[in-house]
C-alpha cells in the first residue's frame, strides 16, 4: 500500500509521492528553549518518531530535521530571573529536551539544528525576500525588517484565512509598519540586549525573527522543497502560515505536505508555560512507566485532542501491563521472527492510524492468551513474534534497548537476570534438600524487591 496523509493545508487525505522517490524529508518545529518540556511539547517527538519507524519499515531512508529556538526575549525573561546567562539556561533547557524524548523512547533526529548557529543563513534568505519585494526595512532606523503580508496573495493560505479578518502581528512593539500584520524578519538591537543576543547585519545589529529561523535551518538541510513539514496544532497559525510565506517570497518551493498533531489539554484547557498547567514529563515517568506515558501518547489518532489526567496515564499502565503480561506467557515458545498482520499495515498506512494498529495489536494479544489457555503453543508463539513486530513499529518493544535500565549510561539488564538467576537457582536448591524454611525466605525476599515468582510447568518464571 501506500501512505496516505492528511495535509493540513488541503484539509483532505493524499497519497504521499516523495519530492526524491524512496526518501522522505521531515521538518518539525522543535522546543523553544526557555522551560523544561511537558507531555504537550513531547506528543509531537512521539508523533514523528512513530511516523519515522513506520515509513522506515515501508522501505523509506527517512531524514528528519528538528529545531531548537535557543534566543528569544522569554529566554532572556527566564534567565535574568534565575541570575543566568540566556545562553546558559538555554543549554540547560536543550538537555531536558534530550532527556524527555530519551526517556519516552524517541530517536533522536537525524540532526537537531539551533537557532544561533544560523544567522548567516537566515540574513541571506531575509535580503533575497526584499530583493523580491516582499519584504521592507523599518523607516525609523530601528533596523527592524517586516515582511509585507499585503504584497504576498497567497498569505492565509495554510491556515485558510482572510487577511482582512487577521490580527496585528505580536512579535513587535513598533508602530512603523505599512500593516500591522506585517511581521517580524529580523528585530533590531535594543539597549536592553544583551550583546551575545545579537549580530551584525546589514540593517543593524540585531536578532531573528522567530518565523524566519525554521523557514533558513529547513532550507540548509532539507534542501528548497522538502516532504513533511510538522508541528503542533497551535503553530499552523501565525508561524507556519508566516513560514511558508517567507519561503516561497523567496522563491522556495517549501513544504510539499504539512501534518499537525493535535494539543495535549488539562481540564480542557491548552498545556502551556504561561497557564501553569503543565506536567513535565521528568515529573510524569515518575509516576508512571515511561512505556505507558509513550502508549497514553500514540494510542489516540495524532491529529485528536487529548487530555491528561492520572486516569488516562492509569489506563495505559493497564494496557502496558496487559502487554507485556502476554509477552512472559508466550516468548519462550517462539519459534521465528515474526510480521506485521496486514490490518495493522492498513491502519499505519492510512493517515498513520494508531487506534486501529492498537486494536490489532490487542487483538493479536487475545488470540495468543486463548491458545495458551488451550495448549496450542505453536499459535501463541507466532502470535507473540507478531505482537513484537507490531511493538517494534509503535517503539513499545521492552526489549529495545532503549527501555534498559541505565545506570552511569550502562545497561544493567543483564546483571540483574544474572542475580535473579543465581537466588532462583538457590531456591530451587532449597527445595531439592526439602529445605523449606530457605526456600521461603528467598521468594520472600523477590516479593520485598516487587518481584513475582511463578512455577509453572515449564520452569519458574520471574517478573518485575
Amino acid at each position: 500500500m501506500t501512505f496516505r496523509l492528511y495535509d493540513s493545508a488541503l484539509k483532505r487525505v493524499v497519497p504521499l509521492e516523495p519530492v526524491i522517490p524512496g526518501q522522505v524529508s521531515i521538518y518539525h518545529c522543535g522546543l523553544t528553549v526557555q522551560s523544561a518540556p511537558h507531555l504537550g511539547h513531547i506528543r509531537k517527538e512521539v508523533v514523528f518518531d512513530v511516523l519515522r519507524r513506520w515509513l522506515t519499515h515501508t522501505g523509506y531512508k527517512v531524514k528528519i530535521v528538528a529545531n531548537v529556538t535557543d534566543v528569544n526575549d522569554k529566554i532572556e525573561a527566564k534567565a535574568a530571573e534565575r541570575g543566568m546567562e540566556w545562553y546558559e539556561l538555554a543549554y540547560e533547557v536543550e538537555l531536558e529536551l534530550h532527556k524527555a524524548y530519551t526517556a519516552l523512547g524517541c530517536i533522536p533526529p537525524s540532526y537537531e539544528p539551533r537557532a544561533t548557529g544560523h544567522i548567516t543563513e537566515m540574513i541571506e534568505l531575509i535580503q533575497q525576500i526584499i530583493d523580491n519585494g516582499h519584504a521592507y526595512v523599518a523607516p525609523d532606523g530601528s533596523g527592524d525588517v517586516y515582511f509585507d503580508v499585503k504584497s504576498w496573495p497567497r498569505y492565509g493560505w495554510l491556515s485558510g484565512q482572510r487577511v482582512d479578518e487577521m490580527k496585528a502581528a505580536e512579535d513587535s512593539d513598533s508602530l512603523d509598519k505599512r500593516d500591522p500584520r506585517d511581521f517580524a524578519l529580523w528585530k533590531g538591537a535594543k539597549p536592553s540586549d544583551p550583546a551575545t543576543a545579537t549580530w551584525p547585519s546589514p540593517w543593524g545589529r540585531g536578532r531573528p525573527g522567530w518565523h524566519i529561523e525554521c523557514s533558513a535551518m529547513a532550507g540548509k538541510y532539507l534542501g528548497d522543497a522538502f516532504d513533511i513539514h510538522g508541528g503542533g496544532m497551535d503553530l499552523k497559525f501565525p508561524h507556519h502560515e508566516n513560514e511558508l510565506a517567507q519561503s516561497q517570497a523567496a522563491g522556495k518551493p517549501f513544504a510539499k505536505y504539512w501534518m499537525h498533531n493535535g494539543l495535549v489539554t488539562m481540564s480542557g484547557e491548552k498545556m502551556s508555560k504561561s497557564l501553569g498547567n503543565v506536567a513535565l514529563v521528568s515529573e510524569v515517568v515518575k509516576r508512571f512507566p515511561a512505556r505507558a506515558v509513550r502508549l497514553y501518547l500514540l494510542a489516540p489518532h495524532y491529529r485528536s485532542v487529548i487530555e491528561l489526567s492520572d486516569a488516562a496515564l492509569g489506563e495505559a499502565t493497564a494496557q502496558l501491563e496487559r502487554i507485556d503480561s502476554f509477552l512472559e506467557r508466550a516468548a519462550e515458545h517462539i519459534s521465528a521472527p515474526g510480521s506485521v498482520p496486514d490490518a495493522f499495515a492498513a491502519a499505519m498506512d492510512e493517515d498513520l492510524g494508531t487506534p486501529q494498529a492498537c486494536a490489532v495489536l490487542f487483538d493479536a494479544i487475545r488470540e495468543g492468551n486463548r491458545a495458551l489457555d488451550a495448549g496450542d503453543t505453536k499459535a501463541a508463539g507466532s502470535a507473540c513474534a507478531d505482537v513484537i513486530a507490531m511493538l517494534g513499529i509503535l517503539g513499545l518493544d521492552p526489549q529495545d534497548p532503549a527501555w534498559a535500565v541505565e545506570s552511569g549510561g550502562k545497561d544493567l539488564k543483564p546483571v540483574v537476570d544474572g542475580l535473579v538467576a543465581q537466588l532462583l537457582a538457590e531456591r530451587a536448591a532449597a527445595r531439592e534438600a526439602k529445605d523449606w524454611a530457605k526456600a521461603d525466605a528467598i521468594r520472600d525476599k523477590f516479593n520485598a524487591l516487587g518481584v513475582k515468582i511463578e512455577d509453572t510447568p515449564n520452569g519458574v518464571r520471574w517478573s518485575v
